[in-house]
């Protein structure tokens, strides 16, 4: 009797040991599925759309793990993007060897859940076009209201999907305001053109360029100095990092479509200070002249000086101007520094092939816009003296001379910098945030296919 407890025990350990190892196996694959998935959004190559099919459909092989345990490390490493632990990886383990080769990226969880509920959403017949033929106000009734509350609601936006009526009320509002924000829209709760572009985007489409764009991201930042300055053409953002942490933030204006903000990296190894402002010739016809033809006074009243091709300053009357203008005109404009300047108190100068910089500027409202491509290619600052006082503080070595060039606003001052801060232009359309909010921005210059 004794004899056959015994074997019963060692029967059911044995079911034990082979059940948890199962499970172990199961939830191994659940991992590597969710990382194939996502790589197959960000690349092309149809073998881990294979190895998706092949991990939900049953349980692989030690030698099928193993292939595509070492796709996915190949696939982080060679964007330097850092694994768990490559010592892990070669566990007996699959559950562990699977959380090994998990990539260390902050925000890498939430995209993961964001990614996994975007396909599930794909899988579903709900995305249907909403449209509506005039703007929706707050307040207003219209019979496109649930369809757009239950759209807020399966991208996370509202807590319900119910509403009693057709009215664009307070609770619909505040979501409204919340996706508007997400998709750098002004905020503004009213239902548009752009708004309804956004909340029509399938989710699958989403889900390919959140994908794309967060590790697009990720190897950026994994190869960073310690010190470095971004803009995010897209996201009209600039953010300076030292060693890893953020240190200052501001809106940026970048150029418009038809004269776009390079994508390049250089960096910053002088600021001037009350810098002139010597315009471009496209700039000059484009959009000087046609002012000047208007009115010849617009060359005093900007502050601007004329030099002919030897560099002789010219002298005319308003009248003669406003007639030079409509000819051939073999000049060119400089702006003397001031108050006025274009390029306002800062210049922060960066060799590059585009003739572009960062600056000031003598317009600060156009920062409040939403859609802040208006430049002529350009990185205009919102937060441009925070930017300077960082630099004075960090890259100057001596801070009196620093301040005794200020005293003068009508003197432009060019100051060497003791050490360059690099700088980077770059092109995200979404990411993670600092909330693991998924956030989305229009391709301004239509550069990544399917944004």
């Amino acid at each position: 009797m004794r004899f056959c407890s015994l074997i019963c025990y060692i029967c059911l350990c044995c079911l034990s040991v082979a059940s948890n190892a199962n499970e172990r196996l199961t939830r191994a694959q659940s991992m590597l599925k969710q990382q194939v998935s996502l790589m197959a959004l960000v690349q092309s190559d149809e073998k881990f759309d294979q190895y998706k099919q092949s991990l939900t459909q049953h349980q692989l092989s030690a030698a099928e793990l193993s292939r595509i345990e070492t796709d996915i490390t190949t696939f982080w490493l060679q964007r330097q993007i850092p694994i768990r632990s490559l010592e892990l990886a070669n566990q007996k383990d699959p559950l562990i060897r699977a959380m090994a080769i998990e990539p260390q990226l902050d925000g890498y969880l939430h995209l993961q859940n964001r990614i996994r509920h975007l396909q599930w959403l794909a899988e579903q017949d709900w995305w249907q076009v909403i449209e509506s033929e005039r703007l929706i106000r707050p307040g207003e009734s219209n019979p496109i209201i649930p369809d757009v509350v239950r759209r807020l609601w399966l991208l996370g936006d509202a807590s319900s999907a119910a509403t009693g009526s057709n009215e664009l009320n307070l609770p619909i509002v505040d979501a409204l305001k919340r996706f508007q924000l997400r998709h750098g829209l002004k905020a503004d709760a009213i239902i548009g053109p752009e708004t309804l572009k956004w909340l029509n985007v399938p989710p699958e489409q989403r889900a390919s360029i959140l994908a794309k764009n967060f590790i697009q991201r990720a190897e950026f930042m994994a190869q960073r100095d310690d010190r470095f300055l971004v803009i995010n053409i897209p996201a009209f953002e600039m953010e300076l990092f030292d060693h890893g942490e953020l240190e200052l933030a501001s809106r940026v204006i970048v150029g418009k479509p038809y004269r776009p903000t390079p994508i390049l990296s250089s960096s910053i190894s002088n600021v001037v200070i009350n810098p002139s402002w010597r315009v471009p010739k496209k700039i000059m016809y484009n959009d000087l002249l046609p002012q000047v033809r208007k009115d010849g006074n617009y060359i005093s009243q900007r502050n601007f000086d004329v030099f002919d091709r030897n560099n002789n300053l010219v002298m005319r009357t308003a009248e003669q101007w406003s007639d030079l203008a409509k000819g051939p005109f073999p000049f060119r404009f400089v702006q003397r520094p001031g108050t006025n300047n274009t390029l306002g108190r800062y210049k922060f100068y960066f060799p590059n092939d585009f003739s572009v910089y960062l600056h000031d500027t003598s317009d600060p409202k156009l920062f409040q816009r939403s859609n802040r491509a208006l430049s002529s290619g350009c990185i205009r600052i919102e937060n441009v003296q925070g930017l300077a006082n960082w630099m004075a503080a960090n890259l100057v070595k001596d801070k009196q001379t620093w301040v005794d060039r200020h005293a003068d606003r009508k003197r432009t001052q060019w100051f060497a910098l003791k050490s360059s801060l690099n700088v980077h232009l770059v092109y995200w359309t979404a990411w993670i945030d600092g909330s693991n909010q998924a956030q989305y921005r229009d391709d301004i210059y239509q550069l990544q296919e399917g944004s």
